[in-house]
This record gives C-alpha cells, sequence and structure tokens, in this order.
C-alpha cells in the first residue's frame, strides 16, 4: 500500500504525463488542486471488466423488468439516483422517501444523498468498505458506481456469476499551479466469490483449483461415480457437477438415499422455477445433512445455485467422505 501510495505522489510531483494524451479534453477542464479520476481506456476493453459491466448490466434489468426500465449505460443511466432508487427498493423492499423526478443538479444530488444513505445502513453493519460518494457516483465515475453496485449484489445475493478478479487502471489527473499532472493507480473491483462473501479461509479446493487444476478432472470423476452409484437407484444420472445440482434437487434425494428415507415431495420444489425455490432446495439439503451429523457446509446455498463449482465440489466431497464405504 506504500509503494502504491509512493508511486501517487511521485506522478502527481512529477511533469505532465504523456498518459494524458487518452485523456478526453472535458477530463482536463479542472480548477486548481481539482482531481479526477478515470479508467485508462486499454482497462476498459479488458474482456473481464466487459464481462462485470455486462453482468451487471443484465442484473439491473433483469431486477427492474416490471418497472420497465431499461439501463444500458452504467454511468449515463445511474448518475442522477432515479434508477438506483428503485433498484434499491425493488431489493429491500422498502419506499424511500424523495421526490420522484428531480431535473436540477442539487435536486438529483438530494435525492443520490438519500438513496445512498439508505444503502450505508444496510452495508455499514457488515463492515464493507464504502469506495463511494454522492460526488463520484453524480460526476458518473464509473469505478465508483461498480464498487456500489458489486456491493449491492454481494449484499443481496443476486443470482449472478461476477467475474472474479477484475482490476482496472485508473488515471488519476489533479492540476496543480496550472499544470496537469496524472498519475496511474489499480484498482480492485472483484476478489474470489468465497472473499467477496465473507469467506477467507482457503482449503484443498482452493489449492485445487489455483496449483493442480489437471488434477481437478480426476475429483469430479470420482464423485460423479459416487453420487451415480446412489442416484442410478431413483433412475436417475448425473453427467455434469456443475449444472445438475444447482437446483438443489439431486442434493435432496441424494440426502435421502444416502440416509435411508423417503423425502415428503411437499417439503421441496421437485421443478423448482425461481432463484428463490432453487435455494430453498439447496438450503433444505444442507439441513438434512446436518440431520445426519456433517459439519455445516462451508458453501451457501446461493453459491450452488449460482452454479459455483468449487463451492458444488465442496458440499459433493463432504458427502463423499461420510458415506464413500456405504454398500
Amino acid at each position: 500500500m506504500s509503494d502504491l501510495q509512493e508511486e501517487g505522489k511521485n506522478a502527481i510531483n512529477s511533469p505532465m504525463s504523456p498518459a494524458l494524451a487518452d485523456v478526453h479534453p472535458e477530463d482536463t477542464q479542472l480548477e486548481e488542486n481539482e482531481e479526477r479520476t478515470m479508467i485508462d481506456p486499454t482497462s476498459k476493453e479488458d474482456p473481464k471488466f466487459k464481462e462485470l459491466v455486462k453482468v451487471l448490466l443484465d442484473w439491473i434489468n433483469d431486477v427492474l423488468v416490471e418497472e420497465r426500465i431499461i439501463v444500458k449505460q452504467l454511468e449515463e443511466d445511474l448518475y442522477d439516483g432515479q434508477v438506483l432508487q428503485k433498484l434499491l427498493e425493488k431489493l429491500a423492499g422498502c419506499k424511500l422517501n424523495v421526490a420522484e423526478v428531480t431535473q436540477s443538479e442539487i435536486g438529483q444530488k438530494q435525492k443520490l444523498q438519500t438513496v445512498l444513505e439508505a444503502v450505508h445502513d444496510l452495508l455499514r453493519p457488515r463492515g464493507w468498505a464504502l469506495r463511494w460518494s454522492v460526488d463520484s457516483i453524480h460526476g458518473k465515475n464509473l469505478v465508483a458506481i461498480l464498487h456500489l453496485l458489486v456491493s449491492l449484489a454481494m449484499h443481496f445475493r443476486a443470482p449472478i456469476r461476477l467475474p472474479e478478479h477484475v482490476t482496472v487502471q485508473v488515471v488519476v489527473v489533479r492540476k496543480r499551479e496550472g499544470l496537469l499532472h496524472s498519475s496511474h493507480i489499480s484498482e480492485e473491483l472483484t476478489t474470489t466469490t468465497e472473499m467477496m462473501m465473507g469467506r477467507f479461509e482457503r482449503d484443498a479446493f482452493d489449492t485445487l483449483f489455483d496449483h493442480a487444476p489437471d488434477k481437478l478432472s480426476v475429483v469430479k470423476k470420482s464423485l460423479i461415480t459416487f453420487v451415480n452409484k446412489h442416484l442410478n437407484k431413483l433412475n436417475l444420472e448425473v453427467t455434469e457437477l456443475e449444472t445438475q445440482f444447482a437446483d438443489g434437487v439431486y442434493l435432496v434425494l441424494l440426502m435421502g438415499l444416502l440416509e435411508d428415507y423417503f423425502v415428503p415431495l411437499h417439503n421441496f420444489y421437485l421443478t423448482p422455477e425461481s432463484f428463490d425455490q432453487k435455494v430453498h432446495n439447496v438450503s433444505f439439503a444442507f439441513e438434512l445433512m446436518l440431520d445426519g451429523g456433517l459439519k455445516k457446509p462451508k458453501a451457501r446455498p446461493e453459491d450452488v445455485v449460482n452454479l459455483d463449482l468449487k463451492s458444488t465440489l465442496r458440499v459433493l466431497y463432504n458427502l463423499f467422505t461420510k458415506y464413500k464405504n456405504m454398500e
């Protein structure tokens, strides 16, 4: 961190940087000592960055489909607080006391202030860093907007998969003694799914994914053989671990087979249609695992439903270690 700060200080104190050639003229109309940040154009072309923006755009539009709101560009459509208000009201099931339409800059900032205060009330108890402000959102700072949306997606357990390890280069431009000075800093937008969910401990599956991906297929094959040995009794077969456990149905049925009991059909959704129904199924399967004497799964039900392979493998491996010697 100190190296990063030193680098930023050196760049600000140095003569005008050639990187400013990429900066739009309107971004250089600064007052003395004013500072402005923008994403380096090369970072905007990064496939993972583009994927993050698309995933968040699609998520917002799915949430707001009944409001007949279509967001096409995050910084242009979210800066005035109107869409953010609707998004938060829909996600949190609340109604904010704000004016519906505000044309003036003062009115927009007042609305933003109210919306962001409501967001902060949700996020502060979880100890999350709030890396945005009224001015940065209203100033169409895309990095700040992305930080806000990622935090909301995590808090409300959005049924989406955020790409991991998305980092952008940010150009910081500052006017000092009539000259523009620039520096580059790296801004991390997402980490790993587990870290974003608040799980910092690493286990054998982290190591497997990071350092021995070639052995992953061996583990998957062993688990497929194990689950099919039992599911075949119901004439069911698994070929894809990534997807076939995501709705929780096979997990529930598997627990019944492993513990030798019939699971009443009214306890779970045999043909789940919504994200919430799938989460219900996986949560119910986790309860059955606890009843069977297993430890609480490290994964969250939402992770399994969101097709997070590592989470699914952890759950199945838990079952494998206890029941592998069953006849």
